[in-house]
């Protein structure tokens, strides 16, 4: 057993602007699993969260529906936990960043960088409703882009070209929140000098707190230089008022972070643990915030800044996940897949969507796809038809002839010693949060397990009563195999795994429990552990989803409205745009495995790897004519990754195998047709994607 750690875990807080979708559900989830593995295996593991609750959005909303701000936030946070707890996700604390602990917090960090020369404050000028008398942050106006005339577009930035620019550049200019058109006016605004900490920075990022590819990026950011941080808002605002400062408050990025520590300091209070133990600097304790690549500048520059310059630790890692699109593409309210948690757990089982994204989740920052026919297949394939499967296929022979007892010694123990080798390789995995790595190792060990059943075939040896102990041998084989399995599942599947101990006997697994087998013990009768997923129930959530896009207005709505496309980007017959291009998931992948396919003349039924985010797939590739199976073991080459799955009739093929080819239309003699598959150069890995 290791030595015991002490680790705080955070995730990001959800703004309380709104219902959770899909997209926050990705990285609760991560982080929950990891949170809940630390605790298995006997680690002193916190997890706490909060509704971030500040900010010109939450006033405005409030105003609309004609409440006050904290009535908005407390009927949000209702909803947030409820969505959460739906989730399984197992926060020791949730809170709020309207909190008297984040405002003392908050004070105690500003003071001390004011202290400490990292505050100055300096005139600016910014769009400004004369209507609503307030001034408007960036994404309050919309206009045209000064570049490439797209219209609808953001006061900093426009989506369609990329193009970053001042508010007071934008072609027509409208307020949000008013319609109006926006004057400019000056206002002394709270600057945090962040590149006083460059040097600090710089350090912090290279001593392995972050993947490498966010070191990379920041790498391009302290090139570009480190700006100054605008703390402030002038009022009306919606947060904590500024010591000093009257009609100013702090910017809801000041004290949302601080929402980590307060909401830490809210359960210290709770329960009289010493809160500064674990936030002073040199503190023995562990601490690791899970984000989304969206927020990275801000965590990763900003956030350690802060609290180096007000006393406190910084983090001992980063981890930053990417986005969620479904059936390959960003969530759309048109295509019925901007999809909310609630919505989620009103059509589906909450428990089954943790471990689709945990079979497709690495620590890298890739983009995780949930095809919705993947997901039934996988939930049907591997839950249902691997992993219970195991339990329900043995379960009745113990209930009928052997009172539901177990045999007292295991018939094949070289097979499950061979099982509890893997524990340490689906730890490792999970340390390191490569889920979808122990995924397949932990599916792959289901598969040993029916195997073996297979092999035995229990079903037969019980018309035999002269075999009666090999069967209660085999039964009580598999079973233990199963206990294993859930064992290795637990952090993913929580609900499913206490349903399977209290199957097992009711004493619930702890990580080192499994290394005696249960003998001789009695079990309870067993019920059904999961159930299949209906393709008609994931039919009828995108259903309840599916509504008509906004079209754009001369006064948008707070929450945004659909951009205009760009007319310069649009394309003319047979040609294609960068959008079209980005769609296609290219991927390096490993042939694994090449077979023929029986009655067919031009198919190789190909198994590849695509690395440890997107697992195996079987692919059915016209190639048979170019290549003997053999030939292709091992080779890298080239996946059309989101492909949509298509049923043929010799099984599902996953994607496509690109290949080149000559023929008649290239002036070839289409009876000496050729075909070539494309492949790297050495060096490439699979999974990785084509750019």
């Amino acid at each position: 057993m290791t030595a015991k750690r002490r680790i705080l875990v955070t995730s990001a807080l959800p703004y309380a602007n709104g219902p959770l979708h899909l997209g926050h559900m990705v990285e609760t989830i991560q982080t929950d699993i990891w949170v809940r593995f630390q605790k298995l295996r006997g680690h002193e593991c916190i997890y706490v969260c909060a509704d971030d609750t500040h900010g010109t959005p939450i006033m405005l909303r409030a105003q609309s529906e004609g409440i006050t701000p904290e009535a908005l936030i407390a009927r949000v946070a209702l909803e947030h936990k409820a969505d959460l707890d739906a989730f399984h996700i197992d926060f020791d604390n949730y809170h709020s960043t309207h909190s008297e602990e984040n405002r003392e917090l908050t004070y105690r960090a500003y003071e001390a960088l004011e202290r400490g020369g990292h505050i100055e404050r300096r005139m600016v000028r910014q769009a400004y409703d004369e209507q609503a008398q307030m001034f408007l942050p960036d994404r309050f106006v919309k206009g045209t882009c000064p570049r490439c005339n797209a219209a609808n577009q953001n006061g900093d930035s426009c989506e369609s070209c990329g193009a970053t620019y001042s508010t007071s550049d934008l072609i027509d200019p409208v307020s949000v929140v008013s319609g109006t058109t926006p004057v400019e006016r000056e206002s002394e605004h709270l600057f945090f000098k962040l590149a006083n900490f460059e040097t600090m920075l710089r350090d912090w990022t290279r001593s392995g707190t972050l993947q490498q590819s966010v070191t990379n990026k920041l790498d391009e950011w302290f090139a570009a230089g480190l700006k100054d941080w605008d703390i402030s808002r002038d009022a009306p605002y919606f947060g904590f008022e500024i010591p000093g400062a009257p009609g100013k408050y702090f910017y809801v990025w000041l004290d949302a972070p601080v929402g980590y520590m307060a909401s830490f300091l809210n359960l210290c209070r709770q329960h009289g643990w010493g809160f500064e133990a674990w936030w002073k600097p040199g503190s023995p304790t562990e601490l690791y915030h899970f984000i989304g690549k969206d927020i990275l500048y801000f965590h990763s520059l900003f956030w350690p800044a802060v609290l180096h310059g007000a006393g406190f630790r910084t983090p001992d890692g980063i981890f930053v996940h990417g986005f969620l699109t479904i059936n390959g593409e960003k969530m759309s309210k048109s295509r019925g897949t901007f999809i909310t948690a609630s919505s989620w757990r009103e059509h589906l089982p909450t428990e089954p969507l943790r471990y689709f994204f945990a079979s497709r989740l690495g620590s890298g920052l890739d983009d995780l796809d949930l095809g919705l026919d993947d997901f039934v297949n996988k939930i049907n394939s591997d839950i249902v038809g691997k992993l219970v499967n195991i339990a329900s296929r043995c379960a009745g022979f113990l209930a009928r002839s052997f009172d539901n007892r177990l045999a007292i010694k295991l018939p094949e123990p070289e097979l499950y010693d061979e099982f509890l080798h893997k524990l340490s390789g689906i730890a490792e995995a999970y340390e390191a949060r490569e889920y979808a790595a122990a995924m397949r190792d932990i599916m792959a060990l289901a598969d040993k397990a029916n195997l073996y059943i297979d092999q035995h075939k229990p079903w037969l040896l019980a018309k035999n009563p002269d075999r009666a102990a090999e069967v209660h041998g085999v039964c009580t084989q598999a079973i233990n195999l199963f206990r294993v399995l859930i064992l290795m599942l637990k952090p993913v599947l929580p609900e499913l795994a206490t349903r399977a101990e209290a199957f097992l006997g009711g004493n619930e697994l702890a990580w080192d429990d499994v290394q005696r087998p249960l003998m001789g013990s009695k079990i309870n009768t067993y019920e059904p552990l999961a159930t299949r997923i209906d393709a008609a129930a994931v039919k009828a959530l995108v259903a309840a989803n599916q509504q008509a896009e906004p079209s754009s207005t001369k006064a948008p709505a707070i929450t945004g409205s659909k951009t205009a496309p760009n007319p310069s980007a649009q394309a003319t017959d047979g040609e294609a745009t960068i959008d079209d291009f980005t769609k296609l998931d290219l991927r390096i992948a490993r042939i694994i495995n090449a077979e023929l396919v029986d009655g067919a003349d031009k198919l190789l039924k190909l198994t590849v790897d695509l690395g440890t985010e997107l697992g195996t797939r079987t692919i059915f590739a016209g190639i048979r004519s170019a290549y003997e199976p053999a030939q292709l073991i091992n080779r890298l080459t080239l996946v059309f990754a989101n492909l949509k799955p298509r049923k043929m009739r010799f099984g599902m093929s996953e994607g496509m195998v690109l290949a080149a080819g000559s023929d008649a239309t290239d002036g070839g003699n289409a009876k000496d047709k050729q075909i070539f598959i494309l492949s790297p150069d050495s060096g490439a890995l699979p999974g990785m994607k084509v750019k």
